[in-house]
């Protein structure tokens, strides 16, 4: 199967920029594309202090690719307690933890032989 990258620089772009408009943390690009049988070509893994600000980045997020790409996510799970929302957009799975439940499923863990990319914020 010959997975389609066409877009997904700009969605990516586009994701990364409604993450930082409200100061999502710790915010990395696993490049999952060499690995075999995964869902997808990119997981994008942040953080929010709390349910509110996870449920901030997710709408955040939703609103600008809507907005700059006229796209939206084909499943969004995890929306009603806001510890762990995964937003999924085919090619690129969005994932937006809290702290502790980040540090407790450990994605970055899980797909450690993913090509990582931490992503600087100026905040």
């Amino acid at each position: 199967m010959i997975k389609k990258n066409t877009n997904s620089d700009a969605l990516i772009a586009t994701i990364l920029s409604g993450i930082e408009d409200v100061k999502g943390h710790e915010i990395v690009l696993l490049d999952l594309r060499d690995l075999e049988n995964t869902v997808c070509d990119y997981f994008i893994i942040c953080e929010g202090s709390s349910n509110t600000q996870v449920n901030a980045i997710v709408g955040a997020v939703g609103k600008k690719v809507s907005k700059e790409l006229r796209d939206k996510p084909w499943h969004i799970e995890g929306e009603d307690n806001g510890e762990w929302v995964l937003m999924d957009y085919v090619n690129v799975v969005v994932h937006v933890f809290q702290k502790q439940i980040r540090e407790y499923y450990d994605i970055e863990g899980l797909w450690g032989d993913a090509k990582t990319t931490k992503i600087e914020t100026n905040y």
